[in-house]
């Protein structure tokens, strides 16, 4: 799990939220898989009006800015998410939204 801060999209007030996330050939990233929900999660929405956020990873708290991966990318890296954790391809068959994938691009 990681700590991400996002500002909400109408609010402009901080928010933050424990997600899981996959290390992967030297990147992050973060699913918007809500359990399967049909609509999406907050923090998302959050994300693709203030791509620029904070990421709390261990003990260091990281800046970052937001990429939303185009389908290309997404189905791969997806598919390592769930094939390391299977109910994230549970959650995709329980909704008919296509699950988004964020890459955090970390400034360390």
């Amino acid at each position: 799990m990681l700590l991400l801060h996002t500002t909400g999209a109408k609010s402009g007030a901080e928010r933050v939220n424990p997600v899981v996330y996959l290390e992967h050939d030297g990147k992050v990233y973060v699913f918007a898989s809500k359990a399967g929900a049909d609509n999406h999660p907050d923090w998302y929405v959050n994300l693709r009006a203030n791509p620029v956020i904070e990421v709390e990873l261990g003990s260091a708290t990281l800046s970052a800015t937001a990429r939303i991966l185009p389908e290309s990318e997404r189905a791969l890296i997806y598919a390592e998410q769930a094939s390391r954790m299977p109910g994230f391809e549970e959650y995709q068959n329980k909704t008919t939204r296509v699950i988004p994938v964020v890459e955090l691009e970390l400034r360390r």
